[in-house]
């Protein structure tokens, strides 16, 4: 399995977001707007780094916007509030985007985070929970599943950082469980696809908003690094089957019906791609090289500029696996 370590996410940061810069003006003025919330809901906080909109009551999504380059938070994430609870959706790219997002939490449903769900190991949604216990408030209960809390634990990194790990309310990944707050039941799901072991958030059991973790993304292109393409697939598929009106992806602005829809298109084209790849014999490298996102389904931007490799080789390595 190829995995993204946080040292290796800290130290291919700095190109990425050189990366970011340079493309967000590429980008058509429509993109642009979606990017920076034109249509967004209401907006009620807004960073060089990061917007919050609300989505109903007491529930907010909070939507990273790295096109210049500020890795405060880099991931999506959201705040659910409760008469008894609150909770906070990732753990973000930083203590500092941690912090933010917790001090937000307060601010808006009247509670510190009592919550919070990491929705699965990768560093900028993994490596800040240390900002959760900062301020003098009480820590919150970290929750994650045992295979996204070894996954933390076992790569190279600061230790410091990795230390809330050590007490994580584990998740169980043969079925969803509730956290009450009160007025409002959260269901927290386990999936997989993205990497080995994936969650997503689901309010009112699907009936509200629903928050999808890497497994879904918007306007920039997915992150094929630990997939495994046909179980992403598949969950997406369970996703978008819940009829939910909002999804809050991993990345991007907020997806409705139609944006599930047309990402949905998406990873058809790239399985598409890989195994007309494979049937002729072709290897990643060229195979990303000739492969463009079909014109209908608009643009996505990329986080890094080799993801269409790292998305057909996903796919490769599965059907190589299959024929033994």
């Amino acid at each position: 399995m190829r995995s993204m370590s946080r040292r290796r996410f800290v130290t291919t940061s700095a190109g990425c977001a050189s990366y970011l810069a340079a493309a967000g003006p590429l980008l058509s003025e429509p993109a642009l707007r979606r990017w920076s919330g034109v249509r967004a809901r209401r907006i009620v906080a807004r960073t060089p780094f990061a917007r919050i909109e609300e989505l109903g009551d007491g529930m907010f999504a909070i939507i990273s916007t790295p096109l210049d380059g500020d890795f405060t938070t880099v991931c999506n994430g959201g705040i659910i509030g409760g008469s008894s609870g609150t909770v906070v959706v990732e753990a973000f790219a930083t203590p500092e985007g941690a912090r933010w997002a917790a001090e937000q939490a307060r601010a808006l449903t009247g509670r510190w985070p009592t919550h919070i769900v990491v929705t699965h190991y990768h560093g900028d949604h993994s490596a800040g929970p240390a900002g959760y216990g900062e301020d003098g408030e009480t820590t919150p209960r970290l929750r994650a599943t045992a295979t996204t809390r070894d996954l933390v634990q076992s790569s190279p990194g600061d230790e410091a950082a990795k230390a809330p790990w050590a007490d994580v309310e584990v998740v169980p990944e043969d079925g969803p469980v509730e956290i009450d707050l009160g007025s409002r039941a959260v269901s927290v799901v386990p999936r997989e696809g993205h990497t080995a072991s994936d969650l997503s958030v689901e309010v009112d059991r699907g009936e509200g908003p629903v928050w999808c973790g890497d497994l879904v993304w918007n306007a920039m292109f997915p992150n094929y690094m630990d997939a495994v393409p046909s179980r992403l697939s598949r969950s997406v598929r369970a996703l978008q089957a819940m009829g939910a009106a909002t999804f809050v992806p991993g990345h991007g602005p907020l997806a409705d019906a139609e944006v599930m829809a047309r990402y949905v298109a998406l990873i058809d084209s790239v399985e598409e791609a890989a195994r007309n790849a494979w049937r002729r014999g072709v290897n990643s490298d060229d195979a990303a090289a000739a492969y463009e996102v079909p014109a209908e389904l608009g643009e996505w931007m990329m986080f890094s500029p080799n993801y269409h490799q790292r998305a057909i080789q996903a796919w490769l390595d599965e059907l190589g696996r299959a024929q033994y």
